[in-house]
């Protein structure tokens, strides 16, 4: 054993005391920072789980099953922070109207060929921001069950509005009916018809109407959400329908253009584009209506 004086003994324990209180000090102040640090982290992680925004964004849709598809929209941008007003509409004039106006802040009823013909003719400043889905056309009928049986003279019953009368007149030379001119495209008139071998007598209806009048036609070009309101039946009255690929008539989501960029465009659109409304969309529609995103 190594003895020590006694000065120097009392100065060892000195030295060895302040040795201990600064180790105890730095302790407690590495104890301090590490609890603020943690301290941090479980605020970034607060913050992460927290929304970044709260809107309620005003949506305008057709009335019947796209308020029912929107409900589960809205459901799902709410676990996001964002709150959806469905607004409904009877006819499709109206939504884009309303959004130019600013009494809602997005609609989703319409496809490309609709809006640049609405831009066109009324000024619209509309910008879509994301697809929703896509309706195929059809040629409709309850009189005979295929194309080939149609007689000639039959009356056949097509929407009356630019885009949707061009898309149904191309459906219409797709299978064989008749013949437009070289060049016409979706924006067709019965104008463009060179060639119409059975003498069709083309009548020209309000989309949401044409269907309805299915009885006093011989068949009638109707879109799939007017189809499935007027009541017919997909496997049943429908004897033609455009193809799905490179389909050039997919819905989606439009907004007033300058706010493409706002933060509650892109949580808006993520409700949409998701397996849940993938799932409801097929449950409403019964298969009529097909994601497009």
């Amino acid at each position: 054993m190594i003895s020590f004086p006694h000065r120097a003994g009392r100065r060892f324990v000195v030295l060895t005391e302040r040795a201990s209180m600064a180790a105890a000090l730095q302790s407690r102040r590495r104890g301090s920072a590490l609890a603020l640090a943690l301290a941090f982290a479980l605020s970034a992680l607060t913050l992460l789980a927290t929304p970044a925004f709260a809107e309620t964004v005003r949506v305008g849709v057709l009335g019947g099953e796209d308020e029912d598809l929107w409900k589960v929209v809205a459901a799902q941008a709410a676990k996001n922070g964002l709150t959806i007003k469905i607004v409904v509409f009877n006819d499709y004039t109206q939504p884009n109207e309303a959004l130019e106006r600013g009494d809602v802040e997005a609609n989703a009823f319409q496809h490309k060929p609709y809006l640049d013909s609405q831009i066109k003719t009324r000024g619209y400043h509309i910008t879509p921001v994301g697809f929703t889905a896509v309706w195929p056309i059809g040629l409709y009928s309850r009189k005979v069950r295929s194309v080939a049986d149609l007689p000639k003279g039959a009356i056949i019953g097509v929407p009356n509005d630019p885009s949707n009368e061009g898309r149904a007149l191309v459906l219409l030379q797709r299978v064989g009916l008749i013949k437009l001119r070289d060049g016409a495209d979706i924006l067709a008139t019965t104008a463009d018809i060179v060639d119409n071998p059975r003498g069709l007598a083309i009548k020209e209806l309000d989309a949401g109407v044409v269907g309805r009048a299915i009885d006093d036609l011989s068949a009638a070009v109707v879109n799939t959400d007017w189809a499935i309101k007027s009541g017919l039946k997909l496997g049943e009255d429908r004897i033609a329908q455009e193809p799905l690929a490179d389909n050039p008539y997919r819905n989606f989501i439009a907004v007033k253009s300058g706010h493409e960029n706002d933060p509650w465009v892109g949580a808006l659109v993520g409700a949409y584009q998701n397996d849940v409304v993938k799932g409801a969309l097929a449950s409403i529609f019964h298969g009529a209506g097909v994601p497009a995103w």
